[in-house]
């Protein structure tokens, strides 16, 4: 094995992908899994998941499929229970659910605010309390992955709510960093920029994306593919055996960019 298949390798690790079905999600899942790691791809819709345990399948790896409601405590602890019965660890946590939308702040509905808070924030603490026991409980370290946003470091527009459950994450991911430190497990957040999925770009307004170009010295949209490097790193005891409590943008500059 090269230096490089050593420090980034996998191997042995079982991976969680909450919110795995979906494009970014499910482009994490796989490289987890072509890194090595066994991977329980799990969330409330599963279409698409399929299709990405086939994928990991494809290259030698192990995957399984588990629908169950990220912000539901016995649905976790069910996904828990699912993966330990059939690789009895579990070693990495990556929360990628994620719901948005533009509604302008003064006619948020409590109802659209509570939504998006659940699925955002609630979620991801409730997935770390499941999770995060098991993995102390183990005593063999860890790593907690959390999918942020550059809107929880920059303001965007159109994304109020979605933008203060992303700062929330952020919150939430250096205080497990802190508090879980001695248990050898690591929690950092990925924050993406601007990785519309197809559907998504064609909404997009030529003055919005023109906006979003200016504002990107990369001067396009990221590819999915383009958090896996990320995502392995993270998740590596070696590669990152010192990274904890980082938000690391993987935005092409957008959050290096003032004017």
């Amino acid at each position: 094995m090269s230096y490089v298949e050593g420090m980034f390798n996998l191997n042995g690790k079982v991976a969680v992908v909450l919110g795995g079905s979906g494009v970014l999600g499910g482009a994490m899942a796989i490289a987890l899994g072509k890194a090595g790691a066994k991977v329980a791809i799990v969330d409330i819709s599963t279409k698409g998941a399929e299709q990405h345990v086939n994928v990991i399948e494809e290259v030698g790896g192990e995957g399984l499929i588990f629908k169950a409601d990220a912000s539901s405590k016995s649905d976790l602890v069910k996904a828990k229970d699912t993966v330990l019965d059939r690789w009895k660890k579990v070693h990495i946590l990556l929360y990628a659910p994620g719901v948005n939308s533009p509604t302008p702040i003064l006619e948020i509905t409590e109802e659209e605010w509570d939504k998006i808070i659940t699925v955002n924030l609630k979620g991801l603490f409730l997935a770390c309390q499941v999770f995060g026991e098991q993995m102390i409980a183990q005593n063999e370290g860890g790593s907690i992955i959390n999918i942020s946003s550059v809107s929880s470091i920059l303001p965007l527009s159109k994304v109020f709510t979605y933008s203060i459950s992303k700062h929330g994450l952020n919150g939430l991911t250096r205080f497990l960093a802190r508090e879980w430190a001695p248990h050898r497990i690591r929690v950092n957040a990925i924050a993406p920029g601007f990785f519309p999925a197809e559907q998504n770009r064609r909404l997009l307004t030529e003055e919005r994306k023109r906006s979003i170009f200016n504002h990107t010295p990369m001067d396009r949209y990221g590819e999915p593919e383009e958090l896996a490097g990320t995502v392995v790193w993270l998740a590596s005891d070696q590669a990152a055996s010192f990274v904890t409590g980082a938000v690391i943008p993987v935005d092409g500059g957008f959050t290096a960019m003032t004017i």
